[in-house]
């Protein structure tokens, strides 16, 4: 009897193993139909491109685009009334829960790096972003030298995680890292002085900067670790639905609709404090636009 339990119990797990692989078989686009709902990922203070409004509702540049993928998708499928849920996501657990089905779309400030892409794919590039970092502008510190010795904040999970020793300009440069579980955590470090320097994508950093309680106080400072692609991030080894993601982030390129977003949100003010971040669209940006790619940064 014992020995027939544990046989019942082995078959119903291998079972379900068996189901939980066939649900991640089904492409994005059949497990959407099948569902009824797409799950878009988003996080909550990746300002301004996916962020919480004062109503804890998700906002930003990013979260636009992913409403044309949102609109591409329910005319593809013929739903209409496709619900759409949201899924808050971290620098940690965005690919992970990407991998295992949890959601369809991450639209944030993702890295579209080579490494990154062993993993998971991307859309066409819909922004390009340099690493820097942001100071309080009383640090004294002007440079990557002024680092040397100083604890400098990173987020946990980012490609800006130990960008500085890999730099050919911070090679002899020690420095003490300390990790926010996200960009606010990070900021905060420097905020209140743990950290002599957050280093992420000027953007971000930016953005950070504009919403905070005394602006004056803070500076992007530095030079260009290196500039970075964001893309919609997308399950791998899918190329029908990442067919469909590209058409319709390369259709607003095409249409000029992705240079109305940009202004509305990098020149314009911006919820929840009305600030405007007066980040004019770099040349790099441009070029993407005008001739879209999904190549990742090494």
């Amino acid at each position: 009897m014992k020995t027939r339990s544990l046989l019942i119990a082995s078959t119903a797990v291998a079972a379900l193993c068996t189901l939980s692989q066939s649900a991640l078989a089904e492409t994005t686009l059949e497990k959407i139909k099948a569902s009824g709902a797409i799950v878009v990922g988003h996080r909550e203070s990746s300002v301004p491109f996916s962020y919480l409004d004062a109503d804890q509702k998700p906002i930003g540049y990013m979260m636009d685009i992913c409403a044309e993928i949102v609109d591409a998708v329910k005319g593809e499928l013929k739903l209409p009334s496709l619900q759409v849920k949201y899924q808050p996501v971290t620098s940690q657990n965005r690919i992970p829960l990407m991998q295992n089905g949890t959601i369809d779309l991450e639209c944030g400030s993702t890295t579209n790096s080579v490494a990154r892409q062993q993993q998971v794919a991307f859309s066409v590039t819909p922004f390009i972003t340099s690493v820097r970092m942001a100071v309080r502008k009383d640090s004294g510190v002007k440079d990557l030298g002024d680092l040397d010795g100083k604890p400098v904040a990173t987020t946990t999970g980012t490609t800006s995680d130990g960008l500085i020793k890999k730099n050919e300009r911070g090679k002899s440069i020690d420095v003490r890292n300390l990790y926010g579980k996200d960009h606010a955590d990070s900021f905060l470090m420097v905020a209140s002085g743990r950290a002599a320097a957050f280093v992420m994508d000027d953007i971000l950093l930016a953005g950070l900067i504009a919403s905070s309680k005394n602006p004056a106080d803070f500076a992007i400072v530095g030079p260009s670790l290196r500039d970075e692609p964001y893309g919609v991030m997308l399950r791998k080894d899918d190329p029908s639905f990442k067919a469909l993601v590209d058409k319709a982030v390369t259709a607003i390129m095409a249409s000029g609709e992705v240079e109305k977003l940009y202004n509305k949100w990098f020149m314009s003010p911006i919820p929840p404090r009305n600030v405007n971040l007066n980040f004019p669209m770099s040349a790099a940006l441009k070029e993407a636009i005008a001739h879209p790619t999904d190549k990742g940064v090494e």
